[in-house]
């Protein structure tokens, strides 16, 4: 019955304590020699904190990150388009946390790991493809088998490449990011998520540590975007390096508002990153008898509305409500599909036709080049309420819906009895 999940990050550590929560056996293989934390920060949607909960992990949770308070879009010249509360402060049942990804990663294998013991995941095994019915391949020519396999091994998943061999690389939109982490003051009322600017120059930002009780300086998240031309020099295959701040500081020169320092910002960071903006095309079938995609390695998305770790935690309950259902079986994994593709080709696809939240931006810079007295002049507020409620529904988070739901996983429900 043991169930093999390629890959360690998120995905497939919250299967992991999915799967040990309902009863099922399962091992993990990650590809690198030692898990420890990579990334920057990263927010996580109510839909998937009520999951975290479920798994037990609401102090851990509150030891790594920020609740977040507010989210709010504001013109290039730094004038306020739309805020609104988020998490219990929106009417959630649950809070909205701001988390550096490699603490949430830690925190979920540290978990993992006290439950169900140090052999269910074995580092230093990168998955390479799958064979027959359920036998998972490995760096070395080692094979393990079980009787379902689970691809958690991100948007360069070696599994998925084997589905669909001909897909090729990740599609970049022409979008360069560069991501940081800054000492520095709170703003907004402290816990806010600020995106500003437009479709071709923006800044997203957001506390995830609390004020030091000294300095009253707090760890910023932030990341500095740009579009170029899809044939442009940026273009590269050396992604994820450190980078040299000349690149885009010039770009935000003029951005120091009376509640944020955007120049100052970019200067505090000790270390810059760069990555490229992208997705993958919607597949349409995830599933292949005894295998199948999660997390990245499924949805891809572009990073707008906060939904990549989100998703990929309330796949693994998914997962785990359709073995309950469904026993260890393939019909299991094919419910699972047909439950959670919908919903993120959904969300891939408004990402990609500037349906997210942040469609707000480009809007306004197109009618006012960013520059206003009163918002409700250039766009009615019951219209960006309407705009900011219909993405929520689209990705599954919407407040209502979210609150009356039913639990994923029922309680002390298990495979074995």
């Amino acid at each position: 019955m043991t169930i093999l999940i390629a890959g360690g990050g998120i995905a497939g550590l919250s299967l992991g304590l999915t799967l040990h929560q309902i009863g099922v056996p399962f091992r993990i293989f990650e590809a690198t020699q030692e898990i420890r934390p990579m990334g920057v920060g990263i927010n996580l949607q109510p839909n998937a904190v009520r999951e975290l909960f479920e798994m037990g992990l609401e102090h851990e949770l509150d030891a790594i990150g920020v609740r977040t308070k507010q989210y709010g879009f504001y013109s290039k010249l730094g004038k306020t388009i739309w805020e609104e509360p988020r998490g219990t402060w929106a009417g959630y049942s649950w809070p909205q946390y701001s988390v550096h990804r490699g603490e949430l990663q830690m925190m979920l294998y540290r978990a993992l790991v006290d439950r169900a013991g140090p052999d269910c995941i074995e580092t230093g095994a990168r998955a390479v493809g799958f064979e027959g019915a359920s036998t998972l391949l490995l760096e070395g020519g080692r094979s393990e088998t079980g009787s379902l396999v689970v691809a958690a091994d991100g948007i360069h998943s070696a599994l998925r490449a084997q589905m669909y061999p001909d897909e090729g690389e990740p599609i970049w939109n022409g979008r360069v990011l560069w991501r940081a982490t800054t000492q520095a003051p709170e703003f907004r009322g402290g816990a806010a998520m600020v995106m500003i600017g437009h479709d071709d120059l923006r800044i997203v930002a957001y506390p995830i540590s609390v004020p030091d009780a000294g300095s009253g300086m707090t760890t910023i998240n932030w990341i500095a975007e740009k579009r170029f031309a899809l044939d442009a020099a940026w273009k590269k295959e050396d992604w994820n390096r450190p980078a040299d701040i000349a690149d885009f500081l010039p770009d935000f020169a003029g951005w120091q508002f009376d509640w944020v320092d955007v120049p100052a910002l970019i200067k505090g960071a000790q270390a810059v990153y760069e990555y490229p903006m992208v997705d993958r095309d919607p597949l349409p079938r995830w599933t292949h008898g005894a295998v199948s995609l999660m997390g990245d390695a499924a949805h891809p998305t572009y990073p707008i509305g906060s939904n990549g770790a989100s998703q990929a935690i309330v796949d693994a309950r998914v997962v785990g409500a359709c073995l309950l259902e469904h026993g260890v079986t393939s019909r299991a994994l094919k419910a699972y599909e047909d439950q959670v593709r919908p919903v993120t080709t959904g969300v891939g696809l408004a990402n990609r036709a500037g349906g997210g939240p942040d469609a707000v931006l480009q809007r306004v810079e197109d009618l006012c080049g960013g520059d206003f007295d009163d918002i409700n002049d250039v766009i009615p507020r019951a219209d960006l309420a309407s705009h900011a409620e219909k993405y929520k529904t689209t990705a599954g988070f919407s407040i209502e819906a979210l609150n009356a739901k039913s639990k994923i996983i029922p309680e002390g429900a298990r495979l074995s009895e």
